[in-house]
């Protein structure tokens, strides 16, 4: 039996802080992202069954009681679907109070899947999926080397919609600089109506040194939003939602100002309270660059 074990940094999303983190591929299958740099020192690989069975095996001796589960690394959904199952099995089988299970993954993994494979996925416990939209602007999307399109990310995310398997999306605002930020604004806030996701999530920019983005901003091929640009460019994307049920959170380290709304319920409150914010401009008002630390 061997102990659970960690290779390189790992990364969870916020609502996951409370979840077993298990490792079931290292880094990220894509890694082409020219504003990522989390899985750059990995070399992709998904893990043996063998190896996960054992660790689940391990842990659950000392957490017997766990309730939520998230696979690592950088997309596990691209796991192929019968190996996912067997690992949801294990899960299920090691954990009797287990909940649900999560996962990061690509829109190009939920292109592979079926829609009978995340029905059965689901039935076995896989609550929740991770999605990084990152911008529905077609030509942010080519810049960043996301190698798919708007129109590929809405029919990925509509096979887990109908299988019902809830999204969680991931936006990341000034993107574009300030050049594409109003066209990253809008067409963002298009692929998400089309999407309707549960759970949005927005997150700031900062470039990371190293990566293609950074060179860019430094280079003066794209020009940094100050805050109140970059809350203006959130105003634009809010102002084209119109989603049912979505939770909506920017309470993420990199935001300059913590939002959280019902968007059916809340939408225009939030748009005022924007307003008020980027009207006043009053200082103080926004975290500083040394909390925006991530």
């Amino acid at each position: 039996m061997i102990p659970l074990r960690y290779e390189g940094d790992i990364y969870r999303p916020p609502s996951e802080a409370g979840s077993l983190i298990l490792q079931a591929t290292i880094g990220c299958s894509h890694n082409r992202c020219t504003f990522c740099g989390m899985y750059k020192k990995k070399k992709f690989r998904i893990r043996s069954l063998e190896e996960i069975e054992q660790e689940i095996k391990y842990v659950s001796r000392f957490m017997p009681r766990t309730r939520r589960v998230f696979l690592a690394d950088g997309n596990a959904l691209v796991i192929p679907s019968e190996k996912l199952l067997q690992i949801l099995q294990a899960l299920d089988g090691a954990f009797p109070n287990l909940e649900r299970v999560s996962v990061y993954g690509n829109p190009q993994d939920l292109l592979e899947k079926t829609s009978e494979e995340l029905v059965e996925l689901k039935n076995h416990k896989l609550g929740i999926i991770y999605l990084g939209l990152e911008t529905g602007s077609a030509a942010v999307l080519r810049d960043i080397k996301k190698d798919v399109t708007p129109e590929e990310i809405i029919k990925g995310a509509a096979k887990a919609k109908k299988a019902g398997v809830p999204l969680s999306i991931t936006v990341l605002n000034g993107l574009a600089g300030l050049e594409g930020s109003e066209n990253h604004a809008r067409e963002t806030a298009r692929v998400l109506n089309q999407i309707d996701p549960e759970y949005l999530g927005l997150l700031s920019l900062i470039p990371v040194p190293g990566t293609t983005t950074y060179r860019h901003f430094k280079q003066g091929k794209l020009t940094s939003l100050n805050p109140w640009q970059l809350l203006e460019e959130i105003k634009m994307m809010v102002e084209g939602l119109e989603l049912t049920e979505c939770v909506f959170r920017a309470n993420h380290a990199s935001n300059y100002m913590p939002m959280k709304a019902i968007l059916s319920r809340d939408r225009e409150t939030l748009l005022k309270e924007l307003n008020q914010v980027l009207i006043r401009k009053a200082p103080g008002s926004l975290k500083s660059e040394f909390l925006r630390g991530l």
